[in-house]
């Protein structure tokens, strides 16, 4: 149960959530009559502030970026995968070209994971916060950060290599995704050397009905912001704590009456962990020690390159066949599927470095029983491929019984007459394991080669639309979508198509002759200026963006491919 509130004639209005009911601190509210006499109970009281309370606050700055972090921010702040943030710092690090100055190396080694900073950038760092913001923004002593413990510490943290370098003074010589990059660097380096951000947590207590519910608001007041006034982290998973902890309240008092907006009852569910996105799956990797700096994008890379995972609104969604090798590895290979197997290795390799441990021992501790494994796995491993699961669907094209196969794209119903009858159907299974068949999507497109109306079917390259007549005709092509080229002199229509990252995107079906493509998804509509029925473009963001794509339109074009600026404008969608 939430009452949202505002005291008269103040700024921000904060929600107050039921805290207690008869002093029990462990209520459930368990139904939605039990919601209603709540709500009916407080709905008419006076909402009087009975306590509050306060306390002064320190919260220290982050440490600068070492590898694993920079590819959590970059995949938080901008949706950057682990492989482009890579690719990106390795350019800012071998040189980029500054005017005169030419190729100039912007930031230190991006392959690391210490969090050391030499003396001389400590002291440049200090200069600069001094003389940009002020002697209150530099900390009596230098900030200095402990490294993860089994840190090489052969590198520095990732920082600028000047602070003449300034975002502003290399902008004008830098791509949008390298400035971007670059200022996260730089200023996540600068906020570490800055002084503590002071605030403080305050928590106002309200009362209800003779004091039968108790009502509690928490949040903070900034007092000094310190490095907050440069950076702060993004996070993966907010949770009602950490919300409430940053809430913004207004100066309040014992005795102050609040004006009581709206009432809200909120129901809530136990929720499964959310899947991994890029930023959380890096910071699992460091945590469990597996994989060194330099391999966390490799491996995500990998991962989707073999198909073992899909994106699903930026989170890891296991496929088919990554859950199946999962399984048979792990039956075969239990030690090394171990999550610990890597750190412990990379822990033994340390000691081999060291001298207190000898290589070929410890070579002939792993080999021997892998050698074992692998003479067994040859001869008894599952052959998925071969695997056939016998169904009570039938065939609709000879009568024969259906059976489940394993195909490059998952598994699949197949005629078991085959070679005979090459039959094929997608089907889906529910929670018992029931089998029915899907119904393959008929299009009003019509095969160019036979006649025959074509379906939608997906492949491992999305959607495209595949004659009906096959086997006997193979004839494929993608999906269009009802909106025609707006290039000037094409005659070709727009479709559908994936990406090899498995993004969708719009393209004109005359290519490569012409070259025409939408990452926003076209509509048909008559465009306000030209009135010709030409695709307004819109895409979702901070705000949507609506143009005429034609390039002799001056109604502002929508993407950057056009040419134009972007527009912002009501989403109507």
């Amino acid at each position: 149960i939430e009452v949202h509130v505002e005291k008269p004639g103040e700024q921000p209005p904060f929600v107050l959530k039921l805290a207690a009911i008869d002093g029990d601190k462990k209520f459930e509210v368990g139904n939605e009559e039990q919601a209603n006499s709540i709500v009916k109970d407080i709905k008419d009281e006076k909402l009087v502030v009975k306590t509050v309370t306060s306390k002064k606050v320190s919260r220290n700055p982050y440490p600068p970026f070492i590898t694993s972090t920079l590819q959590q921010e970059a995949a938080r702040k901008m949706r950057f995968s682990a492989r482009q943030t890579m690719r990106l710092a390795q350019q800012l690090y071998e040189g980029i070209e500054i005017g005169e100055e030419g190729p100039t190396g912007l930031i230190t080694y991006m392959r690391t994971d210490s969090t050391r900073i030499a003396n001389e950038a400590q002291a440049a760092a200090k200069e600069y916060i001094e003389r940009q913001y002020g002697p209150n923004f530099v900390p009596a002593k230098p900030n200095f950060f402990k490294s993860p413990r089994d840190s090489q510490g052969a590198h520095e943290a990732i920082r600028p290599t000047s602070m003449e370098l300034t975002p502003e003074r290399v902008e004008k010589f830098l791509d949008r995704d390298q400035f971007r990059l670059y200022k996260l660097v730089w200023d996540r380096f600068v906020a570490s050397q800055m002084a503590a951000a002071q605030m403080n947590q305050t928590r106002v207590e309200v009362e209800l009905n003779n004091g039968k519910y108790l009502f509690v608001a928490t949040g903070s007041v900034i007092l000094f912001p310190g490095f907050l006034a440069v950076y702060e982290e993004s996070k993966d998973e907010r949770n009602e704590e950490a919300d409430s902890a940053e809430n913004k309240l207004p100066m309040l008092e014992k005795g102050d009456l609040l004006k009581k907006k709206s009432i809200k009852r909120l129901q809530h569910f136990t929720q499964p962990p959310p899947r991994f996105s890029e930023s959380s799956l890096v910071k699992e990797l460091e945590a469990q020690g597996s994989g060194r700096p330099s391999t966390y994008a490799a491996i995500i890379q990998t991962i989707q390159d073999r198909e073992y995972v899909e994106k699903e609104k930026s989170r890891f969604k296991p496929t088919e066949k990554g859950s199946i090798v999962i399984d048979i590895l792990m039956e075969s290979f239990p030690e090394v599927m171990d999550i610990k197997f890597t750190a412990v290795m990379e822990d033994q390799l340390d000691h081999v470095e060291s001298g207190s441990v000898d290589w070929i021992s410890l070579l002939k501790t792993f080999y021997m029983p892998f050698k074992y494994r692998l003479e067994s796995a040859e001869s008894n491993m599952r052959n998925v491929k071969r695997e056939v699961v016998q169904t009570e669907i039938l065939c609709d094209k000879c009568q024969s019984r259906m059976v489940i196969r394993w195909g490059r794209n998952g598994k699949f119903l197949a005629c078991s007459a085959f070679p005979n009858c090459r039959n094929t159907k997608p089907y889906e299974s529910d929670e018992e394991g029931n089998i029915r068949v899907v119904e393959e999507e008929v299009s009003n497109e019509v095969c160019e080669a036979c006649g025959k109306p074509m379906a939608i079917k997906s492949g491992r390259r999305g959607r495209f639309l595949a004659c009906t007549g096959y086997p006997e005709c193979k004839t494929t092509r993608p999906v269009p979508i009802g909106v025609k080229c707006p290039r000037e002199g094409c005659t070709g229509q727009l479709v559908e198509r994936r990406s090899s990252r498995g993004l969708t995107f719009y393209a004109c079906n005359q290519y490569p002759e012409c070259k025409y493509t939408l990452w926003e998804k076209p509509r048909t509509e008559k465009c306000e200026h030209c009135q010709e029925a030409v695709p307004i473009v819109t895409k979702a963001g901070q705000a949507t963006v609506i143009g005429c794509p034609r390039q002799d339109c001056p109604y502002e074009p929508a993407t950057a491919s056009t040419g134009g600026k972007r527009r912002s404008a009501k989403d109507d969608e």
